[in-house]
């Protein structure tokens, strides 16, 4: 039986190596993509904080035909925290304790338990304050897993792609474009590329096209949406004689990004087939190419009637980050920084304000 002192040295011990990222871990992080792990005390998780957080990771994906969370919650108490279950890859740990703690803090740490892994901590002395914080910046635990996920996924498509579309996307633009290796069968036309991996279940398409740039005017909603119809009802035509693809008016979203450093215009929401019945979301990313003064657009779309979307269009959205323009061919992909980097301001209201 050890003494408490030797259980003491012990638990210091554990955690110096826990928190030494010098030592990488040796366990790969398990779970599946967009599943997080909630550890906080039932009576925090059974109150209106956890439905509060409920709430949170549960936000409907953007862009899609029904209703999908964002990341699938698995809940464990601190006490059931143990063995396999630290070794997932997306935890989030929730304490509240007024005895412990004066203020909210929010931080990351990447490879706690296993290699891959990423730890969101939320500490605070009450349940409130968190409430507070989390209603404030709703969306910031979806976003964050969800970057968290396409960085993986990407980071995966550096290492196995489809050659063939690579091969192509480069000798014909002039950019470099890794997505699902699954991804063979194509049509190339004169301005347009077109790739798809031809599945009975959840098809997965993707397309490349460039137009000149004429001015700041251009990356807006109404412009792109213009520019997709035109080109995309052009060149993909469907069963039926005069079908073809356009958007769905309603649902759209536009938000503007950085990618390899460089500004990016985001554009998602639905696609149909007019005169045919088939539809799904897509997600479009459009970059500027000032050495040769056009637009590169990048866009992937599903078509699976028959089950959910999330996944497949996330795993195309993925494959959209790796989308480099001349020059950037040699540059590292972008990557995901911890959460509370851009926080600590709005931090020191919630704090300043519980604190008054």
């Amino acid at each position: 039986m050890k003494t408490p002192i030797l259980t003491l040295m012990a638990g210091l011990l554990l955690a110096l190596l826990g928190a030494c990222h010098s030592t990488p871990s040796v366990v790969t992080a398990t779970g599946m993509p967009y599943e997080v792990v909630v550890v906080a005390t039932p009576s925090n998780w059974n109150d209106t904080l956890g439905a509060v957080l409920k709430e949170e990771l549960r936000q409907p994906v953007h862009g899609l035909p029904q209703i999908e969370p964002s990341m699938r919650i698995t809940y464990v108490a601190p006490n059931d925290f143990n063995g396999l279950m630290t070794y997932v890859r997306n935890i989030l740990m929730v304490d509240i304790d007024e005895g412990k703690y004066t203020r909210l803090s929010l931080r990351t740490e990447k490879n706690r338990w296993a290699s891959g892994q990423t730890v969101v901590y939320f500490t605070a002395p009450n349940e409130s304050m968190l409430i507070d914080y989390l209603r404030l910046h709703q969306g910031i635990l979806t976003d964050y897993f969800t970057r968290l996920e396409m960085a993986r996924m990407a980071e995966v498509m550096q290492e196995t792609y489809s050659s063939r579309v690579m091969d192509k996307v480069k000798t014909k633009f002039d950019v470099m474009l890794n997505v699902p290796s699954d991804i063979t069968s194509d049509k190339d036309t004169a301005d347009f590329y077109w790739a798809s991996n031809n599945a009975n279940t959840g098809r997965m398409d993707v397309v490349v096209y460039t137009f000149p740039y004429t001015d700041a005017n251009t990356f807006s909603q109404e412009y792109f949406r213009a520019m997709r119809d035109s080109i995309l009802g052009a060149n993909i035509p469907g069963a039926f004689p005069n079908s073809h693809m356009t958007t769905v008016p309603f649902g759209l979203s536009y938000e503007v990004k950085k990618l390899q450093g460089k500004y990016c215009g985001v554009l998602r929401g639905l696609w149909k087939m007019e005169g045919d019945m088939m539809g799904g979301p897509f997600v479009s990313y459009a970059r500027l190419d000032e050495a040769n003064n056009r637009i590169v657009v990048a866009e992937g779309f599903v078509y699976a009637p028959e089950t959910d979307k999330r996944n497949y269009i996330r795993r195309l959205e993925a494959a959209l980050h790796t989308l480099r323009l001349p020059g950037e061919f040699d540059k590292p992909l972008d990557t995901v920084g911890d959460m509370n980097e851009n926080t600590q301001d709005e931090e020191q209201q919630i704090n300043g304000k519980k604190n008054d």
